[in-house]
């Protein structure tokens, strides 16, 4: 593809040879010449000089560089849809496996591909255009929208709703029970039947083993947008906001609401009943046991804004230091007084 004619479809300003072609994208570090690369991060700016790309994407007050630019406002974004100019997934035929095992009272829309050993139970719908990869079950009476993807080993539990555009990447299980138990008298557990559902919005995606519990009453909502990672558990009666990103190994407890637009990085935990707001950021292995207003970096165990959590990591790196110098001046006070 020409240089100029991605220019035009990323909507970029190009500097250089219009005529250029451009055979695919990688990594600035693994370009070879034909390729177009990018930088986002100011830390890769030195291997900029040394990438054998053709042409790279970069800010548009992103300086000089060594090769032929496109200019743009979102390198990163920019990327990402060049990536789909050059790659196109599989395109799967619609029609149904032989050993699909596809109940009477199932309906599945025009256009859907179940894959080898599928199970849809009684009453399930599924929207046109669906893709079941092999071994996918959907439970009685769940709801699925159209342009469903739902790569292999994936489950959706009975009565649970899902949006259009929805994918679940491989072993992903929407409305397993939530995680609910009375104790009894003589301190064993009574299991607290799991009566409500789990509802995904439009343009989720839940990638590779990540949970999504049903309710006890009610509902869990997964809002539209969102994203969830790998290995993320939402506890029964969350509520996670509009294009919020749980990354991987976050761990919500039951009715934790989470905001729009908020950003979970890896491994945060919360404990339930609590609410995080729109827009906020919690960083790598926070703990948040009480809400969290709207906005902001929050930091730590238990989480704190994350300026606040900076000068603490900075005391707790000088306590040695501070523990040896109390000690001298311990000593110091005790040889005066024994005088």
């Amino acid at each position: 593809m020409k240089l100029s004619e991605i220019a035009r479809r990323l909507d970029c300003v190009l500097e250089g040879d219009p005529s250029l072609d451009i055979t695919g994208v990688a990594g600035i570090g693994e370009a070879e010449p034909g390729h177009l690369t990018f930088l986002s991060n100011p830390r890769y700016r030195k291997a900029v000089q040394t990438s054998r790309a053709s042409a790279i994407l970069i800010a548009m007050d992103g300086g000089p560089v060594p090769m032929f630019a496109l200019r743009s406002t979102n390198p990163y974004l920019d990327f990402a849809r060049a990536i789909e100019l050059f790659y196109q997934p599989p395109d799967y035929a619609p029609g149904i496996h032989p050993s699909a095992a596809i109940a009477p009272r199932a309906r599945i829309a025009p256009g859907a591909h179940i894959g080898p050993h599928c199970f849809v139970d009684a009453d399930a719908e599924i929207g046109r255009h669906a893709v079941l990869h092999s071994f996918v079950s959907i439970y009685r009476g769940a709801r699925i929208g159209d342009n469903f993807i739902a790569h292999s080993h994936c489950v959706v539990r009975e009565f649970c709703r899902i949006g259009d555009r929805v994918t679940l990447q491989n072993g992903a299980i929407v409305g397993t029970d939530g995680f609910g138990f009375a104790r009894r008298a003589d301190g064993s557990w009574h299991k607290i039947a799991q009566s409500g559902i789990v509802v995904v919005e439009d343009d989720v995606e839940i990638q590779a083993h990540a949970c999504v519990d049903r309710a006890t009453v009610g509902e869990t909502r997964i809002r539209r947008g969102a994203k969830l990672d790998n290995l993320v558990q939402v506890g029964h009666s969350c509520r996670v906001g509009e294009d919020t990103l749980l990354c991987g190994q976050v761990g919500l407890a039951g009715s934790t609401v989470v905001g729009r637009n908020a950003i979970l990085a890896g491994q945060v935990g919360a404990a339930g009943h609590l609410k995080i707001g729109d827009g906020v950021t919690l960083t790598a292995q926070s703990g948040v046991h009480n809400d969290v207003p709207s906005g902001g970096m929050w930091s730590g165990y238990p989480a704190i804004p994350n300026k606040a959590w900076l000068k603490c990591v900075a005391v707790f790196n000088q306590l040695p230091d501070l523990q040896k110098r109390m000690r001298e001046l311990r000593a110091a006070v005790e040889a005066l007084s024994s005088k």
